[in-house]
């Protein structure tokens, strides 16, 4: 039998100590199934970070394989008999210095299980759910997330059904349903699908697994964070672009950031945090460029990159948080550039990235154009899903092997 991963089989110590309301700071329980706090916002987990940092050394996180659960000490799974893994690894950062620059980084997160980072959040999530006897799960998506959740919940026998809109792309669909999940289409947007899902947890039917609605998707997209400064010895890059819906990743790294500082495993210093979204659903640009806590509702949403077309995210303020601590931005960009960055990053550099992905290369683009940041800076870029899900123009010609063919000219 192969030796199976010791990140993975290892029991850990449990430094889980509670659950906190991310907007009153009131203190809630642990090992016990929640949804959002008492005034209706996301839940953070806390560590007894003392205790973390006199068992583990930041040399002994380095000597463990490179994946995912390398972190376990940092993460709310308390029992490896818990874990439903696919095999996540930590995802390579690919330089793009034809159509970025060269201090730009690319974390390629399209490597990961389901071909998307939403594998880190939905396999802490489901991980949990698993730990805590959650038997039926619905979410709303715009198509990666439910992939993510169809796969790991069918892995330990969790029945899901999944709500997309309609123009969902059409193989984040199919790939749902051929991964065991029950998928419908919904004439609408996430959050209508997210509606009909918090209506049926109302009643009792299922567990409302919505993006922030339940606390350890947070846990999960935070070891973007975690990798991110081990990649770079334990240094932090000058900016990051991050493609910004519901936002759970950022505010995850930005929760890493603070317990890798307070393990004394990093400095102080932070990256600047760009929240990127699309010109056509930009409710967090809206709010920041207002200097308003929350974002109002997008109407008649549209873009291409249907991932971060979220037109309410509920951690809107945590989103802001970030981005204004950090001394970031948040910007918006069109999708022609979005679609003229995934071309050029495919063509110059070899990179295919997904339409959210080369949305951050787009507003890369024009924060350098704006004098945001220089070139002399470091960025880190994040393609947050495979480009192979998404259509691609043919841009093939034909021969006919029974006439001439001209070899010189092809």
């Amino acid at each position: 039998m192969v030796n199976p991963n010791p990140n993975l089989t290892a029991e850990r110590p449990t430094f889980v100590t509670h659950l906190e309301c991310s907007m009153t700071g009131e203190s809630y329980p642990a090992d016990q199934l929640h949804n959002l706090s008492r005034v209706g916002k996301p839940l953070l987990v806390r560590y007894d970070l003392d205790a973390v940092r006199a068992a583990v050394p930041r040399a002994m996180i380095e000597a463990r394989p490179t994946d995912l659960w390398r972190w376990r000490e940092l993460l709310p799974v308390r029992h490896a008999r818990d874990i439903v893994s696919l095999g996540e690894i930590e995802t390579p950062l690919v330089p793009v210095a034809r159509s970025g620059g060269p201090n730009v980084l690319v974390k390629d997160e399209g490597r990961l299980p389901t071909g998307s980072f939403k594998a880190r959040g939905l396999v802490m999530a489901v991980s949990m759910a698993k730990a805590l006897g959650v038997t039926k799960i619905a979410m709303p998506t715009n198509g990666n997330a439910g992939a993510a959740l169809a796969a790991y919940a069918t892995r330990c026998g969790i029945e899901t059904i999944v709500l997309c809109p309609d123009d969902t792309p059409e193989i984040n669909v199919r790939e749902i349903a051929a991964q065991g999940g029950r998928v419908y289409r919904v004439n609408g947007l996430i959050d209508d699908c997210g509606a009909i899902v918090a209506k049926g947890a109302a009643e009792g039917l299922w567990f409302d697994f919505s993006t922030l609605k339940e606390p350890y998707r947070i846990e999960g997209k935070k070891t973007m964070g975690l990798e991110l400064a081990a990649q770079l010895r334990w240094t932090l890059p000058d900016a990051i672009f991050y493609p910004t819906g519901g936002g759970t990743g950022l505010i995850g790294m930005w929760k890493a950031f603070a317990e890798m500082e307070a393990l004394g495993w990093i400095g102080s210093k932070r990256p600047k945090m760009f929240a990127v979204q699309a010109s056509g659903c930009a409710p967090i640009v809206r709010a920041f460029e207002a200097g308003e806590e929350h974002a109002e509702r997008w109407e008649d949403a549209s873009t291409v990159a249907a991932g971060i077309r979220v037109p309410r995210a509920v951690g809107d303020f945590l989103i802001l948080r970030a981005v204004r601590e950090s001394g970031g931005v948040a910007m918006a960009v069109g999708d022609p550039a979005i679609l003229r960055a995934v071309d050029d990053c495919a063509r110059r550099d070899g990179l295919l990235l997904c339409p959210e992905g080369g949305a951050t290369l787009a507003a890369y683009r024009e924060a350098l154009r704006l004098g945001l940041v220089d070139e002399e800076e470091s960025a880190v870029l994040f393609n947050c899903a495979t480009g192979l899900k998404y259509p691609m123009p043919d841009a093939s010609e034909t021969l006919d092997r029974h006439q001439p063919i001209d070899l010189a000219a092809l």
